[in-house]
């Protein structure tokens, strides 16, 4: 399932550079392919990863507060 992800990652890559690089194609239209492209894999991550970054959250909160008091 991974591999397929990246894959489709990398071909969203591939096409949004294309858009980019393009002279007579809309800048505007290239760019916000990229952000939608970087809030996906934001998204993504996040879903994926919540819980260890809730832990190591938690962890520093903890560290930050015991070197306050």
């Amino acid at each position: 399932m991974m591999t397929a992800l990246k894959n489709k990652m990398q071909r969203m890559g591939l096409k949004a550079r294309k858009i980019l690089a393009s002279k007579s194609g809309d800048q505007m239209t290239g760019w916000l392919i990229v952000v939608l492209i970087v809030v996906v894999v934001g998204a993504v991550f996040m879903t994926l990863y919540q819980d260890s970054i809730t832990t190591i959250w938690n962890n520093i909160v903890t560290k930050i507060t015991g070197l306050l008091s």
